[in-house]
């Protein structure tokens, strides 16, 4: 009771909304879920993108300050973010890279599995990861990549920390995560099964110079809670452990609390529910800007601030 399934959903930073949108829409192939505001921000945007749904697991969320300095990964930061595909798309997605003229580094192996490494326009690490998971399950059937090579969701996510070993505890002792071997500088971490968005790999990066938030660097990382009572749960063992976790905050699509981890990554515990078809049905996700209703009555003012996507 009160253990993560996983990954929720990663957030990062970006600039450039049209470009941005076509990147991650036209080159990746994801469904843009949802065209909302930083609710603490209104007058800039809050975009999802993800599978179909936007399932717990899929949604990678940006917040897009056109005018925002690049930012700067380095540890005490969530740095790179890994998509799962089936292995056998690894082929596709190489000739595609080159097609769309995205430089990537050459395909490796790690823990066994084939990695795909590049950038998003921001500077962004991403990875595409050859995954058993990614093929037992089916792509989204109406994107800009063939269902059978799409991006299912997030394979995982990589944390650079001076020490891995406190970062370690909170992921076993408050999130349920297992030690899953290491390779190199890489200490791996996995919820348990064989399901997506289960993997968080901490990179010791001693000495490293500490990160800095800006374009094309990721804010935060959210795990799931199915439940509000395993919210408390999981808030209640970081308190424990000395985090300051906050009180639970209504984001409309889930609720979250919030708390920095002891290697210095914003770390988030989202609710799965209630999901982002409570405001617009399935078909029409991500096709109007949503509000959440306490700037319905600036909709106008608000709608007239931010810059075009397309």
């Amino acid at each position: 009771m009160g253990k993560s399934a996983g990954i929720h959903h990663i957030t990062g930073i970006a600039g450039n909304p049209r470009r941005h949108v076509a990147f991650y829409t036209d080159v990746l192939g994801l469904r843009l879920v949802k065209k909302t505001v930083n609710f603490d921000d209104p007058g800039t945007w809050h975009l999802y993108y993800g599978d179909e749904t936007g399932s717990p697991g899929s949604a990678l969320t940006f917040f897009l300050w056109d005018g925002a300095a690049t930012g700067r990964a380095g540890a005490g930061q969530a740095v790179e973010t890994a998509f799962a595909i089936p292995e056998s798309a690894i082929g596709y997605w190489t000739g595609r890279l080159v097609e769309k003229g995205i430089p990537h580094e050459t395909p490796e192996k790690r823990f066994g599995q084939t990695v795909i490494g590049f950038k998003d326009p921001d500077g962004l690490r991403l990875d595409l990861v050859g995954s058993a998971a990614a093929a037992a399950r089916p792509g989204w059937s109406k994107g800009e990549v063939p269902p059978e090579h799409a991006v299912r969701g997030f394979f995982g996510v990589t944390l650079w920390v001076d020490d891995p070993a406190p970062t370690a505890r909170i992921l076993t002792e408050i999130f349920g995560f297992a030690a899953a071997g290491s390779q190199g500088t890489r200490h791996r971490f996995a919820a348990g099964g064989e399901a997506l968005a289960t993997v968080v790999d901490l990179r010791a990066t001693p000495g490293f110079v500490p990160g800095a938030l800006g374009r094309g660097t990721l804010h935060h990382v959210a795990f799931r809670a199915a439940t509000d009572a395993d919210q408390r749960t999981m808030a209640g063992e970081a308190a424990h452990l000395g985090l300051r976790p906050t009180e639970q905050i209504d984001r409309v699509y889930f609720r979250s609390v919030y708390f920095r981890e002891p290697g210095g990554v914003l770390l988030e515990i989202a609710t799965d529910g209630p999901g982002f078809t409570v405001d617009e049905p399935k078909e029409a996700l991500g096709s109007s800007i949503r509000l959440p209703p306490w700037h319905e009555a600036r909709r106008s003012t608000i709608e007239a601030s931010l810059p075009p996507l397309a």
